[in-house]
Order: C-alpha cells, then structure tokens, then sequence
C-alpha cells in the first residue's frame, strides 16, 4: 500500500536527515548543495525504499541555518523528532529504514574526515537520542 506524505511532511524527513549530516560537519555554506548527491553517493540511499527515498531524493533541498551548531541542532533536532512521528503515523516500516539511513550518512560524513572526533561522535549521539533510536540504531 502506497504511503502518501505531504510535501511538508517530505521537507521534514529531508531536514532532519540533512541537518543530521550538516550538524556533524557544521559545514561551511558550500557543503549544503552537495547533500543529496553526497547522500546518495555514500551509498546509505540504497537501504532507502518507498516514502524514505522519496522523501530525501525530491524537492527543494531544506533551509537550514548556518549561523552556530546550537542553531543547527535547534532546527534538526525537532525535525527528527517530528519526521519519527510522521512515519510512525503513515508508514511505521518505514522508521527503521529513515534512521538507519540518517545515521549511516551522519555517520559517513564523521568519517569522511580523517576519522570521527570526539565532537563529530557527540553530534551523532544527540542525532540517535533524537531518532528514538538505541545504541544499534535500530
């Protein structure tokens, strides 16, 4: 059965996923357009299916802010929470899959970068906790 998500409801699967990676990096402005093509270049899309993969492959990219981590976090953190909630609505088979691949790709993004820092592990921690995933990410 086919799981119809609103464009809205689209946009905050993208940016919680988006924000995940953004928040690892705290990119410099530049890094933002290179989401989606790096998403799917790590790979982490192929565990993606259905209302996920389209969620994260179609639409304007997020707004997201680039001003401090803290500002970062208080959009992507809330996006998670919400995009859990709306997949645990419509399309509840779909919660492992969105945070196995917003992990994935936070987690390559980490290390990417001559391994993953101490900050980049706490970023992906807070990312879990907001998830409502445990230690496996599951």
């Amino acid at each position: 059965m086919a799981h119809r998500l609103t464009d809205e409801e689209k946009l905050t699967l993208k940016t919680g996923a988006f924000g995940a990676v953004f928040l690892v990096v705290n990119a410099d402005p530049g890094i933002l357009a290179l989401f989606r093509e790096s998403f799917a270049a790590a790979g982490v899309m192929t565990d993606a299916s259905g209302v996920v993969k389209e969620a994260l492959t179609s639409g304007p990219l997020p707004r997201l802010p680039r001003d401090s981590a803290a500002d970062i976090e208080s959009v992507t953190l809330p996006a998670l929470r919400r995009a859990v909630e709306i997949l645990t609505e419509k399309a509840p088979e779909e919660v492992p899959v969105y945070r196995s691949v917003v992990l994935a790709a936070a987690d390559r993004t980490a290390r990417a970068h001559d391994g993953v820092s101490p900050a980049e592990a706490e970023a992906i921690d807070r990312v879990r906790g907001a998830l409502g995933a445990d230690a496996t990410g599951r």
